[in-house]
């Protein structure tokens, strides 16, 4: 009986412990937090302000025309940005159009139709391709993959659709030298494989077990599981990993760099070399000096609004689903 009495006497003090936390912790946790927040922000404000303050001599002395000229001439300082900006867009666009979709059919996999002896190994083996160096698959894709992209595919698909009118001007390689703005795409799509595939996995085994099973239960098959049950309780989250995925596509360097060919020209085929806003900071930011250089910074400031402005739109997206 003493024993209980002490235990219950306990159990009080902790109870009235509880109610009545200390105002001081609660007050520097409360700070602490909002000077975490706060320096975020500011590290955030500072790296966009130091870039602006690079780039405003090149916009101030190209102005307008610096987003809308293809020219990048540094004996007679010309500089223009429209070829990196769409190097970089429509390569990660391609990267997308990829990998998505397997990324999509990874995560279905492993949470509908893998066994289970086998579905820890291949998830491990997805999740290690994220551990990649980025430089690795540079390599790898310059010197492994161009080649043989340029063998089995660039040199057919070419001598195929010459001549076609839409085709041929899309899928026809001057010099198919295997690099180019669709060989960077299949890079990018690689690496984003591993984060949108995990997040969807992720998030597709937190759906309630109930929801699938009512739904085989009144006799739907897979497909219409995935379709009708699995895909619309997890658009939100796939609607993050995709943007995600495509954050990581618009800022990757180093692979880019190896694989996209580094031409400074606006080809209409994808087969073409091309360039990227990160690929070229990463070519000429060591040697640049005066107007190169800040017409470099010029570049870092757009890949920074055009992230930006893919966050926003993904923050709509998000919240249209949400309403559907």
């Amino acid at each position: 009986m003493v024993a209980l009495s002490e235990n219950v006497a306990l159990a009080a003090r902790v109870a009235v412990a509880r109610r009545s936390p200390s105002p001081v912790g609660d007050r520097i946790f409360r700070v602490a937090a909002l000077a975490s927040a706060l320096l975020v922000l500011a590290v955030l404000a500072g790296i966009l302000a130091s870039i602006a303050y690079g780039g405003w001599p090149a916009f101030r002395e190209f102005g307008p025309g610096f987003l809308t000229s293809s020219a990048w001439n540094v004996g007679r300082e010309q500089y223009g940005a429209l070829v990196a900006i769409i190097g970089t867009l429509v390569s990660a666009l391609l990267a997308l159009v990829i990998g998505v979709p397997i990324s999509l059919g990874i995560a279905i996999y492993l949470t509908q139709l893998c066994p289970g002896w086998a579905r820890r190994p291949v998830a491990m083996t997805i999740e290690l391709l994220a551990a990649v160096p980025s430089i690795i698959y540079g390599m790898w894709g310059l010197f492994v993959f161009a080649p043989l992209f340029a063998r089995f595919v660039q040199i057919p698909v070419s001598n195929l659709v010459e001549g076609m009118p839409i085709v041929g001007t899309l899928f026809y390689a001057q010099v198919p030298s295997g690099v180019g703005v669709l060989t960077a795409g299949i890079i990018l799509a690689i690496m984003i494989v591993p984060f949108v595939a995990s997040i969807t996995r992720d998030m597709l085994d937190q759906i309630p077990t109930v929801l699938r099973e009512s739904a085989y239960g009144i006799g739907c098959t897979t497909w219409e599981v995935v379709r009708h049950v699995l895909i619309p309780q997890a658009s939100v989250s796939i609607i993050g990993a995709i943007m995600l995925g495509l954050g990581r596509a618009l800022g990757e360097t180093m692979a880019v760099t190896f694989v996209i060919g580094n031409a400074n020209r606006l080809s209409p085929s994808i087969f073409d070399p091309g360039s990227t806003i990160a690929s070229r900071i990463a070519n000429e930011f060591n040697e640049a000096d005066g107007m190169q250089l800040h017409a470099l910074m010029a570049l870092g400031c757009i890949l920074f609004v055009v992230t930006f402005i893919v966050l926003i739109i993904a923050r709509l997206l998000v919240r249209r689903a949400k309403v559907a």
